[in-house]
């Protein structure tokens, strides 16, 4: 039976970005015999437009039934002046809460020709590769109560609340060790504890959870901390495991040691492998429609959605030594370009990544 992927290209340049993907995934069907069936729906600022829903019915009935979720961006300036309720970021985070998608993993891996791209000295960055997972579907962006209020003495206070119940913690910090384990067995855990009350139960229930996990070597750091030591010392990072606001910021400033927040894809999945799979940037209003976003971090969210979702390994692989073989001929968008290098837009990179596929 074929596998269903619900294809959500979303604001901005997610269209553009999207059209890239889905060229790639109708190559991995025609030339490799994928069994797959794509079906489009409608999410963000462009749902509200047509429904008055960031997330209609229809994509929510769409993306259940799906096996997996391919998302290009959500949001804009157009939208920002609407009732929170309504704004299009309400339609991703109704995604990950119906879907269930509490475990991000968010892989920050500079291929070594872009080594010169990163804001940081090439020796400081090459060869970095670091994982971060991030609680989804809990926190500050999740808790209650929440919202803006008057008071007694005329000025107005927003509030929002940072909670995490014991199972969430320990189902994310569970993904954090498993991961570990595929890798260099070494788990930083991030946290506030000293000032937080959620943050110091984290630690404690993270701690617990790694005595099922000898062999991870497991450490602590404060997120300021954290922040630091990704540009100061990268590389001393495997796994870095975090809660919802933390890795938000943490994975951002991970993109910029790659050379390009347009080289990082995503993966959110739920306790089954089932996942919604985007690039980490937003929509780009500045560069929409002109052709000159970088395809690529979509392209990889591909290969995550390969190996996670549909248990193809092998057709991952060869979509990641695509874009490395891309990268490897010296061709660039804008985002990460290079002295000597050859600018394309959008649609050459990624009929560039769909060529070395079948080459």
């Amino acid at each position: 039976m074929s596998k269903i992927i619900a294809v959500l290209s979303g604001d901005g340049i997610g269209p553009e970005i999207i059209a890239e993907a889905v060229k790639l995934l109708e190559v991995l069907q025609q030339s490799y015999g994928l069994d797959i069936q794509l079906e489009e729906g409608l999410i963000g600022g462009v749902a509200t437009d047509a429904t008055g829903k960031p997330l209609p019915d229809e994509t929510l009935q769409l993306v259940k039934k799906a096996d997996a979720v391919l998302l290009g961006a959500v949001g804009g300036p157009k939208w920002e002046p609407l009732p929170i309720a309504i704004r299009p970021e309400k339609g991703l985070l109704g995604l990950r809460s119906e879907l269930g998608l509490f475990a991000n993993l968010r892989p920050a891996i500079l291929f070594p020709e872009l080594a010169d791209a990163s804001t940081l000295k090439p020796e400081v960055v090459a060869g970095l590769d670091i994982l971060i997972v991030r609680e989804l579907t809990g926190g500050i962006y999740f808790g209650k109560p929440r919202g803006v209020r008057n008071l007694d003495n005329g000025e107005q206070q927003g509030f929002n609340t940072l909670v995490y119940d014991t199972h969430e913690i320990e189902r994310i910090a569970k993904v954090g060790f498993e991961s570990a384990m595929q890798r260099q067995r070494k788990l930083c855990s991030i946290d506030k504890a000293n000032v937080l009350e959620a943050t110091e139960l984290w630690r404690e229930i993270v701690i617990e959870v790694g005595k099922d996990y000898p062999e991870v070597q497991l450490s602590h750091m404060y997120v300021d901390n954290a922040a630091m030591q990704l540009v100061r010392q990268p590389k001393q990072f495997d796994v870095m495991v975090t809660n919802n606001m933390f890795g938000d910021i943490l994975s951002d400033l991970a993109s910029q040691l790659t050379g390009s927040i347009g080289m990082l894809p995503s993966a959110s999945l739920d306790a089954n492998g089932k996942g919604m799979y985007e690039p980490i940037h937003g929509s780009a209003p500045d560069i929409v429609g002109q052709n000159i976003a970088n395809p690529l971090a979509t392209i990889l969210s591909v290969a995550m959605l390969l190996r996670y979702s549909l248990q193809q390994s092998e057709l991952a692989d060869k979509v990641e030594n695509a874009v490395s073989k891309v990268l490897q001929s010296g061709l660039r968008t804008a985002d990460i370009q290079q002295d000597g290098k050859t600018i394309v837009n959008t649609q050459e990179m990624g009929d560039a990544v769909v060529k070395s596929l079948v080459s």
